[in-house]
């Protein structure tokens, strides 16, 4: 094997959560900064995803919320609404309000705010991204530094470990090598089509869930700066489940996806059949929904490896909460250890409690989204009990957008 290579900070994954965590430390004063990603290039995957304020406050503190609002669609509200002809409203989910909250939620290709973070790392001195780098496993983990292998049998040290490599996280097998992420026997189905493709009746805005107790919901989001593409997708509960190559067999089997969406459109106003007419088989996505147990710690015993975003809480993306919690969490770990190495905190048990403090705080708001999740699941999954009657509630936002991070980290590490 090659001699370890060294650096103060070794970030796991070249993900969105990766990426916004090097900006994030780099911001509190930390360089030395490595990330390792497996794939031979910046990232250039994945469908559009949604940002709330909550996420665009972490954003706007790394400088980068500006360049990303000129490549989004800019919203305010989901809107809830009967499956019947009329489209009968039923509730709304405000997700962002420039009033309120301090920005207007947006929707973005996630490759859009890949190529924006990946921008702004170059322009920093200290962060580097080293590509065809596959986390293999820890060797070694001191008071001093840890020590891991990639799969090309070299090595690698430094004083810290990130992992932000997903569910299906490498690094969590260190701390939990028995535990695997668990399939909530759910699954979405979505596609892009052209938004004069729907016929929009007046008067109805988009992002739009038509709830049906049959078939569940049909939900419609807009995207594209100018709006002239939206999602379709839908979920229904899954009872089948498969390894990595058994989703992906179903995700090329596109005949199945497309059957999969236009299932019931019969029973939804015009504008679903509208939607459903012409999918691009080059634009169709399949989501299986997957979560994490709760884990007792997201930090390692002896304090030099922690994991973040999907590898330690993986959300289903009922609310469109995952990147934005993620985000959350990268935005406030970084605050939290610059905070102690301004402080010049050397002393490992203040640090353990600060850490401690701050899981203990991310994990209170993870279990409010599962929450949040549970609620919107039941407008949007079939209710064979009640064939009448759509699910029904109120949602108050502001305890999830209104949120302080520079006091909770004071607080953290107080």
């Amino acid at each position: 094997m090659n001699s370890p290579r060294t650096s103060e900070i070794a970030i796991i994954g070249a993900g969105l959560s990766g990426l916004a965590l090097a900006l994030a430390l780099h911001k509190n004063g930390l360089s030395n900064i490595t990330i390792y990603e497996s794939r031979p290039a910046s990232l250039d995957i994945g469908g559009a995803i949604m940002l709330s304020p909550n996420a665009l406050k972490v954003l706007d503190g790394l400088n980068v919320y500006q360049q990303l609002r000129l490549r989004s669609y800019e919203f305010d509200t989901l809107y809830f609404r009967k499956s019947d002809e009329a489209m009968t409203p039923v509730d709304a989910f405000e997700f962002g309000s420039s009033s309120k909250y301090g920005y207007q939620a947006l929707r973005v290709y996630r490759y859009e705010l890949i190529e924006v973070l990946h921008q702004a790392i170059l322009e920093k001195r200290g962060i580097s991204i080293k590509y065809g780098k596959k986390f293999s496993r820890i060797l070694s983990e001191t008071n001093e530094a840890v020590t891991w292998a990639f799969t090309d049998d070299t090595e690698a040290s430094a004083s810290l470990l990130i992992g932000t490599d997903g569910i299906h996280s490498q690094v969590r097998r260190y701390m939990y090598p028995d535990i695997e992420p668990r399939f909530t026997n759910g699954i979405g189905v979505t596609a892009a089509v052209p938004t004069a493709q729907l016929q929009l009746p007046t008067g109805i805005e988009t992002p739009l869930t038509l709830m049906n107790n049959k078939h569940g919901a049909f939900v419609i989001a807009q995207q594209l700066p100018d709006g002239s593409e939206v999602l379709i997708g839908k979920q229904r509960r899954f009872t089948e489940t498969f390894d990595k190559e058994g989703w992906a067999d179903l995700l090329n089997n596109k005949e199945w996806c497309i059957d999969f969406l236009r299932q019931g459109a019969e029973d939804f106003p015009q504008l679903v059949s509208n939607a459903v007419s012409n999918i691009p088989k080059n634009k169709i996505n399949l989501w299986p929904f997957y979560v994490v147990p709760k884990l007792d710690t997201w930090v390692s015993a002896g304090g030099k490896v922690v994991i973040m975003g999907d590898a330690a809480h993986a959300i289903p993306p009922t609310a469109g909460q995952g990147v934005n919690q993620a985000f959350e969490d990268v935005y406030t770990f970084a605050g939290v250890v610059g905070a102690l190495e301004r402080r010049n905190t050397t002393d490992a048990s203040k640090r353990s409690v600060s850490l401690k403090r701050w899981q203990a705080g991310r994990q209170a708001r993870i279990d409010k989204v599962l929450e949040l999740n549970a609620m919107i699941d039941k407008r949007r999954l079939p209710n064979h009990n009640d064939s009448s009657e759509v699910q029904k509630g109120e949602f108050d936002m502001g305890w999830l957008y209104n949120v302080d991070f520079e006091q909770a980290i004071a607080d953290w590490v107080a």
